[in-house]
């Protein structure tokens, strides 16, 4: 059954929302203090990232099919610690075995406490618009860090972006005190339990893989956003303010998309996306005039967090027990967690110019899933009016769509 949180918790989720995914925030920063402090060259910078996204990912594939069974309030507060006292000792090296090392670390953990959290998300009573909050605190939060982090990191060095991600992993490790916590209470046997417990639907599979792709174009382009703007000459105060800008455009997607809840169908606005996220991708990687640049990585991420809002809502809808939900950390961060190694290596190789031609193979793969998602979300529907029909006797003066009242679930499980 949907979960109504208190005003409290919903806070509580949301600001684990935000440590969990700072990784959307900060990758550029990220990918520059590992090149531009530690040494390292292009791949082997973002491999080092990819280990982080590739140890949450793992996490939350070994967490979220068992998530009604696990502790949430434990697994949240261990995991955020983990990740807190692993980025603080990133701060403290520079050999990059042990940089991956304790990048993997705080990946597993991030990971761990992100899956919770979605999954707790996706139990709520009305999970897009809880979700939408989380990503406005998101845009929120990515305005004051683009504001505040790069001087930190003028004044102290590059340790001090990793000081900063650890001491936001801490305040979410605090917060997950008050974490909601519950297992399924249903009775055994009940429809309710055995929902709870049975297979993630087959539908939400491809919704799955459709995200995962979603969030790979996102971060080819982005984790080498930086990157891109200081070889084209732009230089740091522009690219800087680019990434100010970034944090500005994105407090308007999560809300827009709460507030479109009900007006936008989500698998034609994810086929738009993926259409989208190439065109600009390509903008980005071949513009060599700062303001086309400028403009298409402005709005680059807004595309990601708008559509995603509405994929949760519907990921919540197709599986209602929090499982598919509890899985978007590895939705986002399969695609996020070979972005920056896949990134790095292309543009090690072929250039820049070689990112946004991969972001088009990936949009085409991505278009492809969600038409097929859209099809088969189409039939369900027309058959679920079909067993509506047989079951009552037809009025003649009752419009067709009367079947699926206003604020129903319109998806029928597999």
């Amino acid at each position: 059954m949907p979960t109504y949180y208190p005003l409290r918790t919903a806070v509580i989720l949301m600001l684990s929302h935000v440590a969990g995914m700072i990784d959307l925030v900060a990758l550029p920063l990220w990918i520059g203090a590992l090149v531009g402090h530690y040494g390292l060259d292009y791949e082997r910078a973002g491999l080092t990232v990819t280990l982080f996204l590739g140890g949450a990912v793992a996490a939350c594939l070994a967490l979220a099919p068992c998530f009604d069974r696990l502790p949430r309030r434990p697994c949240a507060i261990g995991g955020y610690a983990l990740a807190s006292l692993a980025l603080v000792l990133v701060a403290q090296n520079r050999s990059w075995p042990v940089l991956l090392a304790l990048h993997l670390l705080a990946g597993a953990g991030t990971g761990c406490a992100l899956s919770m959290a979605h999954g707790a998300m996706g139990r709520g009573a009305n999970p897009h618009r809880l979700f939408a909050f989380a990503g406005a605190a998101l845009g929120v939060f990515a305005l004051v860090f683009y504001a505040i982090v790069p001087q930190v990191m003028s004044r102290i060095g590059a340790p001090g972006l990793f000081l900063v991600m650890g001491g936001v992993m801490a305040c979410a490790a605090l917060g997950a005190l008050a974490f909601p916590e519950g297992r399924s209470h249903e009775p055994v046997g009940s429809p309710a339990q055995g929902a709870a417990s049975g297979a993630i639907p087959r539908r939400a599979w491809l919704l799955v893989i459709g995200t995962a792709l979603l969030a790979l174009n996102q971060s080819l382009v982005f984790s080498f956003l930086e990157r891109i703007g200081i070889a084209r000459g732009f230089g740091s105060g522009q690219v800087n303010a680019v990434l100010a800008a970034i944090g500005l455009v994105n407090l308007v997607p999560a809300a827009l998309a709460g507030l479109l809840q009900r007006r936008l169908p989500s698998a034609p606005l994810a086929v738009a996306a993926a259409a989208l996220q190439a065109c600009l991708a390509l903008i980005v990687t071949s513009s060599t005039t700062f303001m086309p640049y400028a403009v298409a990585a402005g709005v680059y991420a807004f595309v990601l967090i708008f559509a995603h809002t509405f994929l949760f809502g519907l990921a919540a809808r197709i599986d209602p027990s929090g499982r598919t939900t509890a899985l978007t950390p590895a939705m986002l961060m399969t695609g996020s967690a070979i972005g920056p190694a896949l990134a790095g290596t292309v543009a090690h190789r072929f250039g820049f110019s070689g990112i946004g031609l991969a972001v088009g193979v990936g949009a085409l793969a991505c278009i492809a899933c969600f038409v097929l998602l859209g099809r088969r979300m189409r039939q369900a529907v027309r058959g679920m009016d079909a067993m509506a029909g047989l079951a009552q006797p037809a009025v003649p003066d009752q419009p067709r769509r009367a079947l699926t009242p206003r604020g129903a679930n319109p998806i029928p499980p597999d």
